[in-house]
């Protein structure tokens, strides 16, 4: 019986799509360099992605403080804090909803030691979304990605302040897409990005970066007792939503009560109806006494289009939301059993 320095090392890697394995009894030292080479050059390679999306977007990243005012039997003070990062060259920060809800004082520090005042643009908290902007020269924006273009497994970095400690730097994958989470108004936020990159009270607000260095989600919740289980906004949904309050200052937008999931659709069965979407939004829950449950429509209807607008995605559903009248029917369409339908609905106001 051999002893253990006498075992066989077997190592495998992949070399060229082709599984490589070796063995110290039949290959010498100079071969196994080679297989250990190839595991460093990958790890290498990640190491170089990862440092190169931190390098692009890290300036933007910033720690926001919060003063807040607690009433009681006597009003006090309390301070928070959470992330955001720089998206204009004029100094708009997005961030979570639920960081500066109710904030009396908002200061900013950014990652070259500054730190200045911050003006409450607007929040969302149906998608628990806000902005705030700062005046400060010499500041770099962060690069918006797409969040329609993910995939699950894909590499994804995130970047914020947890528990105070500025810049930290998590990395991991896509879990899943698709996701729905009840944001603190109650209202489902749909096509939500499950990811395994850690995050810790503290990160709420940063970005969720792609391996390019682009921003495609807002990092906004944890799944606790779980771990790895941490959620964010897709970006395009950010985008709509931040238009709305650099405009306005809130967002009005129209409501069917729907749940839903973004799901491809097969070019066969698109071609069959005659329609042009690559994409659907599939209804997986409708709400009690809703405008959606009024008019008809079904768990299991894969909205197409509205007002003859295509829907391939849950942002382009939430998009027509901020922009549809809410005191007139619209028009949405389906495939409900392979068949094309119709439906009119009145969307209110909410």
């Amino acid at each position: 019986m051999k002893n253990a320095a006498q075992q066989p090392l077997v190592v495998r890697v992949l070399d060229n799509d082709q599984s490589v394995e070796a063995r110290r009894d039949s290959v010498g030292d100079s071969q196994l360099g080679k297989v250990q080479g190839c595991d460093l050059e990958l790890l290498d390679s990640y190491s170089r992605t990862v440092v190169s999306a931190l390098e692009r977007v890290s300036p933007a990243v910033v720690y926001i403080e919060v003063t807040k005012e607690i009433q009681g039997r006597r009003s006090s003070e309390a301070k928070g804090g959470g992330s955001g990062f720089i998206f204009t060259q004029d100094g708009y920060i997005f961030t979570n909803s639920h960081v500066v809800h109710g904030a009396r004082e908002i200061k900013v520090s950014l990652s070259d030691g500054r730190t200045v005042t911050g003006r409450l643009v607007g929040e969302d908290e149906d998608t628990d979304l806000a902005v705030v902007q700062i005046w400060a020269p010499n500041i770099e924006p962060v690069k918006l990605g797409d969040s329609q273009a993910l995939t699950a497994g894909q590499i994804v970095i995130a970047i914020g302040n947890p528990y105070g400690f500025q810049s930290t730097v998590t990395a991991g994958i896509i879990s899943a897409l698709g996701r729905s989470m009840r944001a603190q108004s109650g209202r489902l936020i749909d096509n939500v990005i499950q990811t395994d990159a850690a995050l810790n009270p503290g990160n709420s607000g940063g970005p969720l970066l792609n391996s390019r260095g682009e921003v495609i989600g807002v990092n906004t919740a944890v799944i606790l007792p779980a771990q790895g289980i941490c959620l964010a906004v897709p970006i395009n949904t950010a985008k709509s939503v931040a238009f709305a309050l650099m405009r306005d200052g809130f967002v009005r937008r129209g409501w069917l009560g729907v749940a839903a999931q973004t799901i491809s659709l097969r070019t066969r069965l698109a071609r069959f109806h005659q329609i042009s979407n690559s994409g659907a939004v599939l209804l997986i829950g409708i709400e009690p006494q809703s405008p959606a449950q009024g008019a008809g429509l079904r768990e299991g209807d894969a909205l197409v289009s509205i007002n003859g607008q295509e829907v391939n995605s849950v942002d382009d559903l939430h998009r027509l939301m901020l922009t549809v009248k809410t005191d007139t029917e619209s028009v949405v369409t389906a495939i409900r059993h392979s068949e094309l339908v119709s439906i009119p609905v009145m969307p209110i106001l909410k």
